[in-house]
């Protein structure tokens, strides 16, 4: 069946994912959005290169690369930045995931500053008096908001992979000055404050900051000032993370999330750790492929969904092949199945990882996929155990010796709660909805989970965050990765294939026209940009297609033999590449 429409999933996207570039529409604005996406323009550099969702941040992170810092420098720089000029999904009240490449010690390092619940959180926090699950407690209320990680995280990255050249400070000081002065309101954010105003518009503390005294929103051109997130960036700059985690800007975060009805506490900041992980690590078609593991599930279902794949010929097929993207769609809902099952948090849980991306493991799921599309209903989670031998945005870096990063964080929702903590300026995640609220329901993007994600003290929730770095011959060739919540995972496998079955320049394939499934609910949401016979024929296998909004921005970089080559995903406005 083929279709467009503006389904109850579409719309949740558009409202909820940071990468989307018009929110909240309808009518002949729907439309407008689902016309070809912009071609991305590359850009070519020796010497390093940042690419972003916003272009400030990005001429952040080049500048400490011109400084003599490395690409973790910049990395963390550009986190900072983004904090202060992509405010709904840059962030210092929230978390995400790191994926390190280290060039001389060829080291692969997985940084999981991901949110946790805090200390009181309980199995059944988001249910009703029924038993059934509340969105609203998980989504609009503080009962949402998770513990940040994003302070510790890009402090522990640079305090052991930074270049020793440059102090924390240094990385701060630029997203210092663009708070306290002022940035103006432009491109994506001008995009996306119209609808999060009434989410926005709650907190006595968010409104003036990004409302005007009527009540709307800032505008294009206007000047979005964060004096008291210039102060708190400043706490940290001179005392480090324990500037946050500890003293007055904890006790007034504390503060803040109590007085709305959550249960963070002084003590849930001060305990707060980010994990050092081992990435977890595929193959394909002799490249390797670096990513994050659990508490992520995009590592080891995109590996997953890779190894499925390595039993098809995609590059005789060609690009956009019908045939090619069938079997692609049925790899995912059997990898979004499994994430159904097997994935929380691996610090609580047992997680097959080694099961669910070994080889083996892969070729009996690619032994059920035949030439027409199998319902989701007659598809369930494998057993990956038998074969044991383990809103949001991205950006990506790499420098002149070839260390590379890869990183992802995230408030959930755009803008998170909407709510700003009195006195500081950070405004606060509601990451705790990608918990589960009850085994078989869903969350904001339609993922269904099982008792592995459940909430409980200290868990950290199951993520869809997928940085990767790909490798050839120890060397990185592919640093990528995207928002868009559930839909990360096959906009970041579509990036890879689309560079190595096809062999797609950086640009073309950050340009390609993506699509999705994610086993619940049984349909494919294709981009525009697909020839409608593709999708036909899609449709005559048995894939309900629905053509839907863009809702990823994968921003990469190519490392080729004319240099590196890097594009950003024009799905988002001012995004931006920049080398030098």
């Amino acid at each position: 069946m083929l279709r467009s429409s503006a389904r109850a999933f579409v719309l949740i996207a558009a409202l909820l994912a940071p990468a989307v570039t018009a929110v909240g529409q309808s009518g002949p604005a729907l439309e407008s959005t689902l016309r070809a996406i912009p071609p991305a323009k590359a850009v070519t550099a020796r010497n390093g290169m940042v690419v972003a969702q916003e272009a400030r941040a990005a001429q952040v992170g080049v500048e400490i690369l011109k400084k003599g810092g490395n690409a973790v420098d910049a990395a963390v720089a550009v986190g900072f930045a983004m904090a202060v000029t992509y405010p709904r999904a840059g962030n210092l009240g929230g978390g995400g995931f790191m994926v390190i490449h280290l060039a001389a010690s060829k080291e692969a390092i997985a940084l999981d500053y991901r949110e946790t619940a805090p200390a009181a959180a309980t199995p059944t926090m988001f249910l009703d008096d029924k038993g059934d699950a509340d969105p609203k407690k998980s989504r609009d209320s503080a009962l949402a908001i998770g513990v940040p990680g994003t302070v510790a995280g890009l402090a522990l990255a640079h305090a052991k992979y930074g270049s020793g050249r440059l102090a924390l400070a240094d990385l701060i000081e630029p997203a210092i000055a663009m708070a306290r002065n002022g940035v103006d309101v432009t491109d994506d954010t001008a995009d996306s404050l119209p609808a999060a105003q009434a989410r926005l518009a709650r907190w006595p503390a968010s409104r003036p900051i990004f409302l005007n005294s009527d009540n709307t929103v800032l505008t294009q051109g206007q000047s979005l000032v964060q004096g008291d997130l210039a102060r708190t960036l400043d706490i940290i700059a001179r005392s480090g993370p324990d500037g946050f985690y500890k003293g007055p800007v904890a006790q007034k975060i504390a503060a803040a999330v109590q007085a709305a009805g959550g249960l963070l506490t002084a003590d849930d900041l001060a305990n707060y750790r980010p994990v050092l992980r081992g990435a977890v690590r595929g193959t394909y078609r002799g490249f390797e492929i670096l990513s994050m593991p659990p508490p992520s599930s995009g590592g080891v279902h995109l590996i997953e969904m890779l190894n499925i794949l390595e039993g098809y010929d995609l590059a005789a097929l060609g690009v956009s092949n019908a045939h090619a993207l069938h079997v692609m769609i049925e790899a995912m809902k059997r990898a979004y199945a499994d994430r159904a099952v097997f994935l929380g948090d691996p610090d609580s849980i047992n997680v097959a990882v080694a099961g669910l991306v070994s080889k083996r493991y892969a070729a009996k799921l690619r032994a059920t996929i035949g030439d027409r599309a199998t319902p989701s209903a007659q598809i369930r989670a494998g057993d990956a155990k038998a074969h044991e031998g383990d809103n949001t945005t991205h950006f990506s870096v790499i420098d002149k010796d070839g260390n590379a990063v890869a990183n992802t964080y995230t408030l959930n929702f755009s803008y998170g709660l909407g709510l700003v903590a009195e006195g500081t300026g950070v405004l606060l995640n509601n990451e705790l909805d990608d918990f589960t609220a009850k085994p078989g329901a869903s969350n904001a993007f339609g993922l269904v989970g099982f008792e592995n994600n459940l909430p409980g003290p200290g868990k950290r929730p199951l993520s869809s965050m997928t940085p990767t770095i790909v490798l050839k011959d120890g060397k990185p060739v592919l640093v990528t990765g995207s928002p868009g919540g559930s839909r990360i995972i096959t906009a970041v496998l579509q990036q890879v294939v689309n560079a190595i079955d096809f062999k797609l320049p950086v640009d073309a394939s950050v340009s390609a026209p993506r699509l999705h499934h994610q086993w619940q609910p049984d349909e494919v949401f294709a981009e525009p940009g697909f020839a409608q016979e593709t999708l036909r024929d899609l449709a005559a296998r048995g894939h309900d297609v629905t053509t839907s909004r863009p809702a990823t921005a994968v921003n990469s970089i190519a490392a080729t033999s004319a240099g590196l080559v890097g594009a950003a995903d024009t799905r988002t406005r001012g995004a931006l590449v920049v080398g030098y």
